[in-house]
């Protein structure tokens, strides 16, 4: 069979690869995309979006039960996890088939199957109707990653789940442990704690949220706490012993190991890279702890062939994933293109309450030989979060003394994953406090809390 050309192909549509597919094909290369389960990859059908429909569900709940905050009436409030499972699986779907529209409409060709570089500038895609070959001077990796299973921790689908169990449960745990406190952990936890899980979460490092700063770090962890979750630091789930309706846990902390009963599990111990059964080893490209080695461009070494997102390393975030997409097909179609900085790119954790960051932790930037000014404001002091019911919070900013650059942002609480992109733009616009105090912020609104910090780091706050 004639093998088919193209001058792009891409191997994974999730948020890195259908977005470098469509910018691709809209510098007029032509393009094929190659998905072997679901367009949109695990972002769109089993991470960010399924889990943010959930997390909504268990937000309106949680507020439902404070009706009487709010000088409303709710009496009998239930859920039905189904139909709150069954929301959040048609959120999901009506974005993939989303993604395949957006695929038709730029003209990219999609191969659904299994994809391998046999040579440079190869790929063959097995499918249901046989094998396809396909040639490219260039092809883009976009192969993502998968769940990190721990040897005696691993998933069982019935008791022990991963983060793809935890979105279709096959019961509502009573006494449930999350194991691993990073964004997918606690968002997990979150959900579960809210609907009335007797959660507890262990976390290996000193604190939970570990990338995130430290004072918000604490902060979370007084949340958490205040809803009845209980937090295990510097802890670590040894093993995992089974029965039909229980698993007992051996949770050693200080040296000390413990058992405790749970009637479910969630693993959250991070992701591995897809980087099996492509053919990378052959071609000489670099893996490095089941991650493809890139430099700041996204090249591997191997003449033609790039790797973005998940499968190319920290930070796994869908955003940097679609940034390293665009940036590859512009650098294809000999576009100048600036790397992205890990500085630069946001984090949000969707928990009650919300958790985001841009930038340097106060801890790094001092580490890194900053001098630094810090500021803070709390939610108490906003007049729009009193207004809201959503007092407890913290908004912190971090600027090196010296020069009045904004070095990273750090804030907890109602509608801070929307409020970061302010100083993520204020980062990229390279932006010192004296522009952040002069700009004008909109009252009332949480985002006065954004210049209040920054006046707090200079002695000029107004409102606390």
């Amino acid at each position: 069979m004639a093998s088919q050309s193209f001058d792009v192909i891409v191997i994974g549509a999730g948020p890195g690869g259908y977005v470098a597919a469509i910018r691709a094909s809209q510098l007029g290369l032509k393009t094929a995309i190659v998905e072997r389960e679901h367009m949109g990859g695990i972002c769109l059908n089993w991470g960010c979006i399924p889990t943010k429909a959930m997390l909504r569900s268990s937000e309106v709940f949680h507020l439902m039960h404070r009706a009487k905050d709010f000088g409303l009436k709710a009496e009998n409030i239930s859920y039905d996890l189904d139909a709150v499972v069954k929301r959040s699986r048609g959120v999901a779907k009506q974005l993939n088939s989303g993604v395949g529209h957006l695929m038709k409409k730029n003209k990219v060709t999609v191969l659904m199957g299994e994809a391998t570089i046999p040579a440079k500038g190869r790929v063959t895609v097995k499918t249901d109707k046989g094998t396809e070959d396909l040639t490219a001077p260039h092809i883009i990796l976009a192969t993502g990653a998968r769940a990190r299973e721990l040897p005696g921790l691993e998933a069982d689908g019935k008791r022990v789940w991963t983060y793809k169990h935890a979105l279709v449960p096959p019961h509502m745990p009573k006494k449930l442990l999350v194991i691993g406190s990073g964004a997918i952990g606690i968002e997990f936890a979150s959900f579960y704690n809210t609907l009335g899980a007797d959660t507890t979460v262990v976390e290996v490092m000193d604190r939970i949220l570990p990338v995130e700063d430290a004072e918000i770090s604490a902060f979370a962890k007084k949340s958490f706490e205040k809803q009845g979750m209980k937090i295990i630091q510097k802890g670590t789930v040894k093993k995992l012993d089974r029965a039909a309706d229980k698993v007992t846990a051996h949770i050693e902390v200080g040296g000390k190991t413990e058992t405790h009963e749970f009637d479910t599990v969630i693993s959250a111990v991070g992701i591995v890279g897809n980087v099996e059964n492509l053919g990378l080893e052959a071609l000489g490209v670099k893996i490095d702890r089941t991650h493809v080695v890139t430099d700041d461009h996204c090249r591997t070494g191997v003449e033609g062939l790039y790797a973005i997102g998940d499968v190319a390393g920290a930070p796994w975030l869908a955003h940097k994933a679609s940034h390293e997409g665009v940036m590859v097909a512009e650098m294809i179609a000999g576009r100048p293109v600036h790397p992205i900085k890990a500085t630069s790119i946001p984090g949000c954790t969707y928990c009650h309450p919300q958790v985001a960051s841009v930038g340097l932790t106060e801890a790094k930037a001092k580490e890194l030989g900053h001098e630094v000014r810090v500021g803070r404001f709390p939610f108490i002091g906003n007049g729009k979060a009193i207004a809201l019911g959503e007092p407890e919070g913290l908004v912190k900013t971090v600027f090196d003394a010296r020069t009045g650059e904004l070095l990273g942002a750090h804030m907890i609480g109602a509608e801070v994953t929307e409020m970061i992109q302010g100083y993520t733009l204020g980062k990229q616009l390279e932006t010192t406090e004296e522009d952040l105090m002069h700009t004008v912020f909109p009252h009332p609104t949480l985002s006065e809390m954004m210049h209040e910090s920054v006046l707090d780091a200079y002695g000029r706050v107004i409102h606390i």
